[in-house]
């Protein structure tokens, strides 16, 4: 009887991290649905790229309040959940704080874990009144309505409480080995330091043992499975960047920003006719299968890195809110471009899930979810990729599907589709014919 609960644990621990395993796949699987590309040059700055921004949160704190926040609550939830690993241990063979014989060293630990999880709690207090007191204007956004701004919501918290848990647990186990019950007392004395929750251990002072046990016992468990429960709600959350931030920030591109990619097609098509050995009249090699598609027009025309720049992007904000297209009232959010793309991709991947292939559903991300207007009101700045936290590009969406629209479509603007005119047949975009371009010089 004594093993019942560690192989519920176990039990649990399996399929927590079994549906965890499965749902990675998916999304591994959806990611790789996009347009092969290769991301593997200069490692070094690749690796810089990713210990400067994933890492050390350069970019984010280039806003002061909300930056300092996120750092305090991204450290303290990753260096806390450290003590996952104890728990696990415990929860596998019924010991108790099995690295407590590390003595000063996990008093340090303990005592760390207990100020960053408080800080933590204050933080997400704060994330949570700048949402729903404060209203910030970026939180505001008409694709911030519905699930987003509950998710938002539900991972503060999500936190709140698994940061009370931990110290409520600490304070139980404190209260225990103070009153020398069995499996917590100890002849080393209190095992770890607990400089927050002796605090809170004085409202348990009046309670029996057996009552103890079971709150100890109840806020443990609660934590786990909390912690479980939260690293599968991941995959359906904006917090994916969790795990997505530091192979965002390695395969970033990292060419200038304004630096647009050319296309194979185009690229052969003017190296032959610049080959002076060429001939003219030759039939052009025939591919296999439908020819390429110029642009993207859905998410499978996207490259992997793009559609991962999707599931990574965290809703915060910060591109929409330097975009000048939407400053101005322009349609434009370079974080519903993202958003759209993701939950197109999404829909996609449910297809494939349901038929086993991908089955054509009459949409796409075009028009379906992402609007002629949007895509046109952008001013390719660079605003927005400048911005992100963890180095998404969203204007790489905008212009591969600019591109199809232009190129596929012959859709495009009228001012634009003039001056492309011009420029093709006049060298300039302006109506006038070469021979009279410097016809301004005579001109008094």
């Amino acid at each position: 009887m004594q093993y019942i609960p560690n192989i519920i644990f176990l039990i649990i621990l399996v399929l927590g991290i079994g549906f965890f395993t499965k749902n990675s796949r998916k999304l591994f699987r959806n990611i790789k649905l996009g347009k092969e590309v290769d991301r593997s040059d200069n490692k070094s700055l690749r690796w810089r790229n990713m210990a400067k921004i994933a890492l050390g949160q350069y970019k984010m704190v280039k806003r002061p309040i909300s930056g300092i926040l996120h750092v305090i609550v991204y450290v303290g939830f990753i260096i806390i959940n450290i003590e996952v690993l104890e728990i696990i241990i415990d929860g596998l063979f019924g010991t108790h704080r099995i690295f407590g014989f590390l003595g000063g060293l996990y008093d340090f630990l303990i005592g760390s874990f207990e100020i960053l999880a408080f800080l933590v709690f204050v933080a997400v207090i704060i994330f949570w009144a700048r949402r729903n007191v404060i209203r910030l204007k970026r939180f505001l956004s008409p694709e911030m309505k519905g699930w987003p701004k509950m998710d938002g919501n539900l991972i503060l918290y999500f936190e709140m409480v698994l940061m009370t848990l931990f110290l409520v647990m600490n304070a139980a186990d404190l209260q225990l080995q103070t009153i020398g019950a069995a499996h917590y007392a100890s002849d080393a004395g209190i095992v770890g330091s607990f400089p927050i929750s002796q605090y809170i251990a004085p409202l348990f002072e009046g309670m029996s043992e057996s009552s103890l046990i079971v709150l100890e016992r109840s806020a443990w468990w609660l934590h786990i499975v909390g912690i479980l429960i939260f690293l599968n709600y991941l995959y359906y959350s904006k917090h994916l960047h969790i795990l997505l931030a530091f192979p965002n920030t390695w395969y970033a591109k990292l060419k200038p920003k304004g630096e647009l990619d050319n296309l194979d097609a185009v690229t052969k098509e003017v190296m032959l006719m610049m080959d002076p050995n060429a001939d003219p009249f030759a039939a052009p090699a025939e591919e296999e299968g439908d020819p390429e598609k110029f642009g993207a027009s859905d998410v499978i025309d996207l490259n992997w890195v793009q559609l991962m720049n999707a599931y990574s992007c965290t809703e915060c904000g910060r591109c929409t809110s330097e975009c000048p297209a939407n400053q101005t009232g322009k349609k434009l959010s370079p974080r519903k471009i993202m958003m759209d793309t993701r939950d197109r991709l999404e829909e996609v991947g449910k297809n494939i899930d349901e038929n086993g292939s991908f089955q054509p559903d009459g949409k796409q991300l075009l028009d379906d979810y992402i609007s002629k207007e949007e895509l046109w009101a952008c001013t390719t700045c660079n605003a927005c990729t400048e911005a992100c936290p963890i180095g998404i590009d969203p204007l790489s969406i905008i212009m591969d599907m600019r591109r199809y629209m232009v190129m596929e479509e012959s859709s495009a603007p009228s001012d634009l589709n003039n001056a492309m005119t011009n420029i093709e047949n006049n060298g300039a975009p302006w109506p006038f014919n070469q021979m009279d371009r410097a016809n301004w010089v005579n001109e008094s």
